[in-house]
């Protein structure tokens, strides 16, 4: 429901701000006031393309603010969740847009995009107007409303389910068989692969122990060479710094006999001939194993260059080439039982595929049932309405071809003909702004509380139609807005007369500028307002006595 409307700098429009409420709400006012102008600005609520020639003369840009209650629209409030914006009972939506036609949407203060605007607004306002193409004349939602005076919305939501159940597994079909085509040079391939992994033989850290034994394999004869020379000079010549050592602690040991003082650094030195005997004895152990191999140094080179090229083309470490090696051998041997996941998959889809043809087949035969009553029912309302020429059909047809689909194997639209002898045509082609409008309301009088919008909002209803036509209009316009907020733009007292709540649009001039202006009527006012309709500029006493029985008639 449509609580609250601001807009701002939009036409002849400076400043407005409306409250409306349940029920129906009526806006009247003289011909071009700028009634119409409150359609314009739910158009640009509900995602339409703003225009620069919209803002005011003057201005930078328009704004127009809509705050909606979502406590009975449960499917807006998903929207916004799939969108992760924060809605609760209430959606604030804002539109702007400036003198270059830069246009913006915000979803409860959340820049979004027009496409994200129009996806949550759908359903909140349906708008009818001369040529509005909104939910009732689009062939795409007559379906559910059929299925929704059927009764049958449960099996349509079951329909909707199997047919994605039948999807998945048609899906997961065409992934096995396309596994089957290609699985002779998958085979191949991760057999080559897999050999050549196999002769190959890697080890885990391998190729870092092997970059490291061939380094010291290029440097043998520098590494042979250079210990060999280390363990001369600190152990096994006669100069080495162990001989040395050895003498020094001699002479510091015949010291003593005169300073004890001097017995904790020969000490010392002591240690440190032992930890140079056992340095120098390692050295020489490794001196003795080095050996200067060139026909193994070309073999390590090899083998190592063997597994890089292996990690290049594999993995990028040892760990993730054997997890690649693993993983081959997995999908090598899943390959060999694609043939049994093939026939169970087609065993599955021939199931899904008869559940959803006998589901699609019942479901036709109850709409096509139902189509008959429900065309004659929105016939009658159009005879009450001032149309009893019009002729309505509900056509429950199977493209070409019979294709299933999420809802059935049916496509289902409503057709009209407004004058008798003509060809039933759909709604979207009727000429008539007023005809139109008319048969609108005839629906949704036919479908009250089946369809999803919160809020219809009716301009040219009244079109071409007045005395006894007109109170019915009213009539069902008030039957319609017990189940959904309607608001209706309208010339005729007789329907203005059946408001929950009476809005009154005029336009004036003030400092040399025109504007348009709304409010709210207070009783009295409302009084005045539909006698003024009744008797134009000059209203009498008893013109106001029958605006008066008309108020007092609505209501009973």
């Amino acid at each position: 429901m449509l609580t609250f409307l601001r807009v701002r700098q939009l036409a002849i429009i400076e400043e407005l701000e409306v409250e409306f409420g349940p029920g129906l709400n009526v806006v009247t006012g003289e011909t071009g006031a700028g009634k119409s102008i409150l359609v314009n600005a739910m158009k640009l609520v509900l995602g339409e393309r703003g225009r620069p020639d919209l803002i005011r003369t003057g201005a930078e840009k328009m704004e127009i603010e809509a705050l909606f209650d979502l406590t009975e629209s449960p499917g807006a409030r998903a929207r916004l969740a799939e969108l992760e914006i924060e809605a609760g009972d209430e959606l604030l939506i804002r539109r702007t847009v400036d003198v270059s036609g830069r246009s913006r949407a915000y979803l409860n203060g959340r820049l979004s995009t027009l496409g994200q605007l129009s996806a949550v607004a759908r359903g909140l306002v349906d708008i009818c107007s001369q040529h509005e193409h909104h939910a009732l004349v689009d062939a795409s939602c007559h379906i559910g409303y059929l299925d929704a005076f059927a009764g049958i919305e449960g099996e349509s939501r079951k329909m909707a389910e199997v047919y994605q159940r039948l999807q998945r597994a048609e899906a997961e079909l065409v992934a096995v068989q396309r596994v089957i085509r290609e699985r002779a040079e998958r085979e191949n391939l991760l057999s080559f692969q897999l050999n050549e992994l196999d002769e190959l033989d890697p080890q885990p850290g391998e190729e870092v122990r092997l970059a490291e034994d061939v380094e010291r394999m290029r440097h043998a004869a520098e590494l042979s060479s250079g210990t060999r020379e280390a363990d001369l000079e600190l152990f096994s010549s006669d100069a080495s710094i162990h001989a040395r050592l050895r003498r020094i602690i001699a002479l510091l040991g015949g010291l003593c006999r005169f300073d004890p003082e001097l017995e904790v650094p020969m000490m010392q030195l002591e240690a440190a001939r032992g930890e140079l005997k056992t340095a120098a004895q390692q050295i020489r152990r490794y001196a003795d194993r080095i050996k200067v191999d060139p026909n193994r140094l070309h073999q390590m080179e090899e083998r190592l260059s063997d597994l890089r090229r292996a990690l290049r083309k594999y993995g990028g470490s040892m760990e993730e080439l054997l997890a690649h090696r693993g993983a081959m051998q997995e999908e090598l041997d899943r390959l060999g039982l694609v043939d049994g996941e093939r026939e169970r998959l087609l065993e599955v889809q021939r199931q899904v595929a008869g559940e959803a043809s006998a589901l699609a087949e019942a479901l036709s035969a109850e709409r096509r049932r139902h189509a008959v009553e429900l065309g004659g029912t929105i016939t009658a309302e159009l005879r009450t309405l001032g149309m009893g020429e019009a002729q309505v059909e509900v056509e429950v047809a199977r493209p070409d071809g019979g294709q299933l689909g999420p809802t059935g194997l049916d496509r289902v639209e409503f057709l009209i003909a407004t004058n008798r002898g003509e060809e039933p045509r759909p709604l979207r082609k009727v000429a008539s702004g007023g005809e139109l409008s008319r048969a609108l309301l005839a629906l949704k009088r036919t479908l009250a509380g089946l369809g999803p919008a919160s809020l219809y909002v009716f301009d040219e209803v009244d079109s071409g139609v007045g005395g006894a036509i007109a109170e019915v209009i009213a009539q069902k316009l008030r039957e319609v807005a017990r189940h959904s907020q309607v608001l209706c733009i309208t010339h005729l007292p007789q329907i203005a007369a059946y408001g929950n709540q009476h809005f009154h649009v005029r336009k004036g001039v003030v400092e040399g500028r025109t504007r348009s202006v709304i409010c709210r009527l207070t009783e009295e006012e409302r009084l005045e307002e539909v006698a003024r309709m009744l008797g134009g500029i000059r209203v009498s006493e008893l013109t106001k006595q029958a605006a008066a029985e008309m108020l007092s008639a609505s209501r009973t």
